[in-house]
């Protein structure tokens, strides 16, 4: 007697695989996301604390760019954030004297990020809404 499978018990198996897939691989890429959009606002906070610390220890004024942050003695940021995609997502920043405000965009709106995100002076963060790759406003 001969062993082994019979083609309908490997395509069986095959249509098994292939619905575990389907279910898993979305799954998978939203959690992606997810993942994405909170480095992003993790991002925006680390760089909202180092900017109030610069301003904290000098006399209230922020920093003119990241550049300031990352030459001061101690660096408040340890690496220019701004620099290329991190996680799916771009950030640019605007420094004044008197305020800041700092954007994550996804690099690509609805693969590496659903929302984009802004965070000002005082380390106000704001959400824009899903499928926006606009950087939402600061108050």
């Amino acid at each position: 007697m001969k062993k082994g499978f019979t083609l309908v018990e490997i395509m069986i198996v095959v249509a098994i695989i292939a619905l575990l897939a389907a279910i898993a691989i979305p799954n998978l890429l939203r959690a992606r996301v997810n993942a994405n959009e909170s480095t992003a606002q993790a991002t925006l906070k680390t760089i909202a604390t180092a900017a109030e610390s610069f301003a904290s220890a000098n006399a209230g004024a922020y920093p003119s760019n990241m550049s300031a942050m990352l030459t001061a003695n101690p660096a408040y940021l340890n690496e220019n954030y701004t620099n290329g995609t991190r996680q799916g997502y771009n950030f640019t920043c605007t420094f004044t004297a008197t305020s800041y405000v700092c954007n994550a965009t996804p690099a690509t709106i609805n693969q590496t990020g659903t929302r984009s995100f802004a965070i000002c002076t005082g380390a106000v963060m704001n959400t824009s809404a899903v499928g926006s790759a606009t950087a939402p406003a600061c108050p």
